[in-house]
């Protein structure tokens, strides 16, 4: 164990479980206050900014070893952590440590887990304090605790981002505990009254832009294409995903059903084709912006069409001749028969918002639009974008 990690646990255990401010713990272990304050950040612990400059000022108070209850699943103590701490240090495997305290060795892997700081050490004093502060009762909402994070989401989400990637993302990107959130957590605080410390409006940045839950609704019923190829005739590659090329399609509509833009969605890839329809959304115009722009793809990538039952599509016959792509009808009333397309369309919706003009979008800023949403890291590619992914097809064949 090395000098300046001795050192730095003698300037959180001042803090941690002697209460003292910053300042007078780095004059105790001969530091400068500048010093003191980039270790307690990169402890992770800016968010417990001591008020009044003591953590007395948090509620916590002064931290002393709890005598064991007796109980089999008895809390670790300080001096528990301090033991950890000492056997890490000379090398011991979490199973040693296990039998040294008499507990199972799952429960020192998870405390080291769970209590490493980002800067990858294991503080036996941060770690009590951090542990003290989660089990204490009534707990404070982490979203009106920590403005920080409260700050981050909403950068996001003011970039169309979903509660659910904010949350893989703070989780991939291996911060601190108290620096991560559920989706669930920010769905909270969006839709309970004074819960959290997120902007009120914030809720419309969401794809559906509602203030409230509310229950699914009942689908539209769609038209009947009697004579064309129906889904179950597709072939089982397009189910698993397994062969690049299938596509899912529908359009976005706009206010009054008066404009419409069509969305395009690989299955594979995730990678989004917006189509531009300009004036009107008719059976005509659907067919020649998606034969304009499904030609710019390679054969191989244009093995199927999948799109919803409406009469703008009606001449898929002669969509099909031109692209030598067969098409597929969902079953009525089947929205998640296009999963892919109706993910894909909610996100959309955060450029082309329901009850809005779409005709004001040129082709140009559906291409600007496309490009954000195919740059975004997605969860299903394993936090790839789709644009990587493409690129990567694309470059295999070539």
């Amino acid at each position: 164990m090395t000098k300046s990690f001795e050192v730095r646990e003698s300037f959180y255990s001042a803090v941690c479980v002697g209460g003292v401010s910053l300042n007078e713990a780095a004059r105790r272990v001969g530091v400068a206050s500048s010093c003191a304050v980039a270790w307690w950040r990169q402890a992770g612990l800016m968010d417990m900014k001591p008020r009044g400059g003591h953590l007395g000022g948090l509620g916590v108070g002064p931290l002393v070893p709890s005598p064991g209850s007796g109980r089999l699943r008895r809390a670790l103590t300080l001096h528990d952590r301090r033991v950890i701490s000492k056997a890490l240090g000379w090398g011991m495997s979490y199973t040693m440590i296990g039998v040294l305290l008499e507990r199972n060795r799952s429960v020192i892997w998870r405390e080291v887990d769970r209590h490493r700081t980002p800067d990858g050490h294991y503080y036996p004093s941060v770690a009590h304090l951090v542990a003290t502060l989660v089990r204490a009762r009534p707990k404070a909402f982490k979203l009106v605790v920590n403005e920080s994070l409260c700050r981050r989401i909403e950068e996001h989400m003011d970039d169309g981002w979903s509660p659910q990637l904010i949350a893989r993302t703070l989780a991939a990107e291996g911060t601190a505990k108290m620096d991560r959130v559920s989706h669930e957590t920010i769905y909270r605080a969006l839709y309970v009254q004074t819960r959290g410390a997120l902007r009120k409006d914030l809720y419309k940045k969401l794809s559906l832009r509602r203030a409230a839950r509310k229950a699914r609704g009942v689908p539209r019923q769609k038209s009947l294409y009697r004579d064309a190829f129906t889904i179950r005739q597709r072939p089982p590659e397009v189910a698993d995903r397994a062969v690049p090329g299938h596509w899912e399609g529908d359009l976005i509509l706009g206010a009054g059903n008066g404009s419409a833009v069509g969305t395009l969605v690989e299955r594979t890839t995730r990678f989004v084709i917006l189509l531009h329809l300009p004036g009107n959304h008719d059976a005509d115009t659907v067919a020649a912006a998606m034969v304009r722009e499904m030609s710019k793809l390679p054969g191989h990538l244009r093995r199927s069409i999948t799109w919803d039952r409406g009469t703008e599509l009606a001449r898929y016959a002669d969509i099909q001749l031109d692209l030598q792509t067969p098409i597929y009808f969902c079953d009525p009333h089947a929205p998640w028969q296009r999963g892919s397309n109706e993910n894909t369309n909610r996100l959309l919706r955060f450029w082309l918002p329901k009850g809005s003009d779409l005709s004001v979008f040129s082709a140009e800023d559906l291409d600007q639009i496309a490009a954000k949403l195919n740059a975004r890291p997605r969860p299903t590619l394993d936090m790839r974008t789709p644009a990587h992914d493409l690129n990567e097809l694309l470059e295999h064949v070539a």
